[in-house]
């Protein structure tokens, strides 16, 4: 019997990419465009997937958010 391997179990905190997203009526393939990331890769991000720093760059310059207050985004993160 083998046992998952869940995104919370790869990183200690969720972002609320997702959640934000939502929010503000902007879909996957529209931030992922604008990001110039794939929608695979946005689609692992909201589920808790690590990323690159880079990639949140693009992520919160697509959301017009600036890197100084992107704990929305990415909480308990630098």
């Amino acid at each position: 019997m083998t046992t998952k391997t869940t995104p919370e179990t790869k990183t200690e905190q969720k972002n609320k990419l997702r959640e934000y997203r939502e929010n503000n009526l902007i879909s996957k393939s529209e931030l992922a465009r604008k990001a110039g990331i794939t929608l695979v890769t946005l689609d692992r991000i909201e589920k808790g997937y690590p990323c690159r720093m880079a990639t949140k760059r693009k992520i919160l310059d697509a959301l017009g958010i600036a890197t100084e207050v992107s704990d929305k985004i990415f909480p308990g993160e630098e």
